[in-house]
């Protein structure tokens, strides 16, 4: 048993800006169930959106992510983070952060989807997440405690507050670790598709923490699926930036069809779902498509990343084709928060992807997600640093004791999980599908094992199949269409019809089911 001020869940660039606010003045510890850089953070390769151009307003920036948001966006939350960017972006080249510049001297300014000014900072060319971690982890050097390869396997839940976490070693071994604040910043939940951008540690298991421990969960139906991953093969290989379309390429079919021209007045720089649902109907037609990047100026040079991605897998760049799929990116949706990043859960709070503050909406706009792990880690670090509670909550007590549930007799493989997530809660979706899926996801007691006598992929493999469970759910709840929840049995929802109707989740919904399995089941 430890005790600490501040715990923080994660490693990427959300729970990295909250440990630099709050190293030296509180005893902090970050936990990683891998390393330090297993994290989508460390994989962003689109950079930053900030209106800090001369030509440019945060206004503007304000309006283009509500526009992408389809209107859902939490109207306050998405002022605070767009009118705040600039001056959080300052800060961090300020300390030292170097962002890429043109010839002239002048920060770079790149273009994406959604984006209808050049409003995106980048590093390495389309490295900026790996560029940002690595500058963050050498400004925390030596000022906080990093536990790697240490799963947190659930909250630690006293009289309503939270009060820690207990882990798993990767010899597995049990721990327990006790705080004033524990934050979650461990990200989505693209692993519960076959195809994904996404680290190989994201499995959703903040969210399912979260739920266990009663928070309230919002927005769950919004999975966004990022429009153009390598592709080769059956395999997804990595994420292919929206800021190559930024610099000019365009999709086509195999035959040279340039099927965005008549979707959407933005065409190839259309938002993400729009995309996104365009190639996946091509795919379903039986085309092949192709990001063609013929009209790149030095392509090797402005994205190094994914040139080198190409050569490794035997895509040729200078063949200027290079085969693309949709594939599952970004949670919209997660543990509902206010602005400090605070949950319904006193000593809980939620930064990054794994919390919904409700800033993206819909469907995110293109490099909104660095932005938002920036802004609202440093305001939940502030907020922090002038709630008053100092002393570690747990002071002088013995280690929580796991409540005796049933062992892991049966479960799915991941793989599983992943097949009938992509058929029936991907791009598209319906209640049938929907139904199919939740009847098959409620085939496990997963709400009811023991996490304790688990393994790290057994617990990993329960996350997955809560977090899919609350996808579906929602999904079930929302009968329209609206930005990345496209249901083809509901009608589109009115112009910013969704905006106050949050669909929210408690612990308690899962109630019902659960007495249904005891009384079904031996």
């Amino acid at each position: 048993m430890q005790e600490y001020d501040v715990l923080l869940v994660g490693s990427g660039i959300a729970a990295l800006t909250a440990a630099n606010i709050l190293a030296g003045k509180k005893k902090v510890a970050v936990f990683t169930k891998s390393k330090t850089t297993s994290s989508n953070s460390y994989l962003a390769q689109g950079g930053i959106a900030v209106a800090i151009d001369a030509g440019d307003d945060w206004k503007e920036h304000y309006e283009d992510t509500l526009e992408a948001g389809a209107y859902h966006n939490d109207p306050e939350h998405t002022k605070l983070l767009t009118r705040e960017a600039p001056r959080h972006v300052m800060d961090l080249i300020l300390s030292g952060m170097e962002f890429d510049k043109d010839g002239s001297g002048k920060l770079h300014l790149g273009r994406e989807g959604g984006h209808l000014k050049r409003r995106i900072l980048h590093a390495g060319g389309d490295a900026t997440g790996k560029a940002l971690v690595n500058f963050l982890l050498g400004q925390l050097k030596g000022r906080l405690d990093i536990v790697e390869d240490e799963m947190a396997v659930d909250l630690i839940i006293r009289d309503g507050r939270c009060v820690g976490i207990t882990t798993r070693t990767a010899a597995g071994e049990e721990k327990a670790y006790f705080a004033a604040h524990t934050i979650l910043a461990t990200g989505g939940c693209g692993r519960l598709y076959a195809f994904t951008s996404n680290a190989e540690t994201i499995t959703g298991d903040g969210i399912a923490m979260a739920y266990r421990a009663g928070a309230v969960l919002s927005d769950m139906e919004f999975v966004q699926f990022h429009p153009t991953v390598l592709y080769k093969d059956g395999k997804a290989l990595g994420l292919v930036s929206e800021a190559v379309r930024g610099e000019g390429a365009f999709l086509q079919t195999e035959q040279g069809r340039r099927f965005m021209e008549q979707v959407h007045p933005l065409k190839d720089l259309a938002p993400r779902d729009i995309v996104a649902r365009t190639i996946h109907r091509e795919l379903q037609n039986g085309e092949k498509v192709y990001l063609n990047i013929s009209q790149v100026k030095d392509f090797s040079r402005r994205f190094p990343h994914i040139d080198r991605l190409c050569r490794a897998h035997g895509i040729q760049p200078e063949e200027h084709l290079l085969p693309v799929i949709p594939a599952a990116h970004f949670l919209m949706g997660g543990i509902k928060t206010d602005e400090a990043g605070r949950t319904s859960v006193p000593g809980l709070y939620a930064v990054g992807e794994a919390a919904c503050t409700g800033v993206h909406g819909a469907n995110r706009l293109a490099s909104n997600s660095l932005l938002e792990g920036i802004v609202f880690g440093r305001k939940t670090a502030e907020a922090i640093l002038q709630s008053g509670i100092a002393q570690p909550a747990a002071a002088g007590m013995a280690p929580a004791v796991p409540a005796k549930g049933s062992v892991a007799a049966e479960l799915p493989s991941k793989r599983e999980i992943q097949e009938k997530m992509t058929a029936n809660a991907g791009i598209v979706r319906n209640e049938q599908g929907l139904l199919s899926l939740r009847n098959w996801l409620e085939q496990f007691d997963f709400l009811r094992m023991d996490l304790s006598r688990l393994s790290k992929e057994e617990s990993e493999i329960v996350n997955m199949l809560t977090v899919g469970w609350l996808i579906a759910t929602s999904a079930l709840q929302r009968a329209e269409s609206i930005g990345s929840h496209y249901r083809s049995d509901c009608p589109p929802a009115s112009p910013g019809g969704g905006r106050n109707t949050r669909r929210e989740i408690l612990r308690q919904i899962h109630q019902e089911q659960a007495l249904r399995s005891q009384g079904g089941r031996n």
